[in-house]
């Protein structure tokens, strides 16, 4: 709790976030806007813990479409979150739920964006991750169409690739190292990595850059022409705490999906990985539990919308 308020802090005093945006920001106009977030969070989180990577899986899908405007929320055929990449995503109902909680108290103050920011956070901290300031005053975009989500990073991809994505939101390869960090909560299906396994090369072998002891747990969890619904935590350690551990699997050959494992051959997002899964296991929780949120700040502040722009929406799934 200490090391967490004395980071809490630091980024308060050092972090330069875009101007329209600031801490605090619903002290006045709704004050306990944040501690109902925070509640309804916990609520779901005591029932159902993988609600904590689904909030912040869905913080991140949000902002790399449009910037965070909320527009992943909107319900509907024709809406974002009917993209063929979006379709997994979950705990819509989290957001929901908070926001007709504070509709009820303070009506057409607090936008869907900064709730979904403020339950990213929130789901960070419930499992044992590092805590942050939002700065919030984000306002709800009028658009949201299945097309936008195009330019989403897919785990096929190579980091060159994820690198030119990153950098178009002006995120830099640290940013992209530490923020796919998140996967150390988080899970995949057998589908989108099973590849990797039985027919990587032509001749049908499997990714030679998995760790074999490795690949043999998967097989028996993901065996050929198996169930590819079945799922596999992204962090064979620790998948229900955020922590460094997803970095040393990374550095051993354990990365699950291709994307991931990819991290440590190339050589920029290799020295990343190193910082946070490297010699020094001493600074290891330490360190990554300190950047991970000024990497968090600088994707929530991605094309916001602010003052007069957008909308602060009476539902979250749908326009006013």
């Amino acid at each position: 709790m200490i090391v967490k308020l004395c980071f809490l802090v630091i980024l308060v005093m050092t972090l330069t976030v875009k101007a329209q945006l600031k801490t605090g920001f619903y002290s006045t106009s709704c004050p306990t806007a944040e501690s109902i977030v925070r509640s309804t969070v916990v609520s779901y989180f005591n029932n159902d813990p993988t609600i904590a990577p689904a909030l912040l899986r869905l913080h991140f899908h949000d902002c790399f479409v449009q910037g965070c405007d909320g527009s992943i929320l909107i319900a509907g055929f024709s809406a974002e979150r009917n993209a063929l990449t979006n379709l997994g995503l979950r705990g819509f109902e989290v957001i929901d739920n908070a926001k007709s909680q504070i509709e009820a108290i303070c009506p057409g103050v607090v936008s869907c964006a900064d709730i979904l920011a403020l339950a990213a956070r929130d789901a960070v901290d419930l499992t044992d991750g590092p805590s942050w300031s939002v700065p919030t005053g984000r306002r709800d975009g009028r658009i949201s169409l299945p097309s936008q989500a195009s330019n989403l990073p897919s785990p096929l991809e190579p980091v060159s690739v994820h690198r030119q994505k990153f950098a178009a939101k002006g995120l830099d390869d640290h940013d992209l190292v530490t923020l796919l960090g998140a996967h150390t909560i988080g899970q995949t299906d057998c589908r989108f990595f099973s590849y990797r396994m039985y027919n990587f090369t032509p001749t049908g072998n499997a990714d030679p850059s998995i760790n074999q002891a490795f690949l043999s747990q998967l097989q028996v969890i993901c065996p050929k022409n198996g169930n590819g619904l079945r799922k596999v935590a992204l962090d064979k350690d620790t998948p229900a705490k955020f922590d460094a551990s997803f970095f040393k699997n990374v550095r051993d050959g354990n990365g699950v999906l291709e994307s991931d494992q990819r991290l440590w051959e190339d050589s920029a997002t290799r020295r990343v990985v190193q910082n946070y899964g490297g010699i020094i296991r001493g600074l290891l929780g330490l360190r990554f539990d300190f950047e991970f949120p000024k990497s968090m700040i600088k994707l929530s502040s991605v094309d916001v919308k602010t003052g007069y722009d957008g909308e602060i929406r009476k539902v979250c799934s749908k326009f006013n």
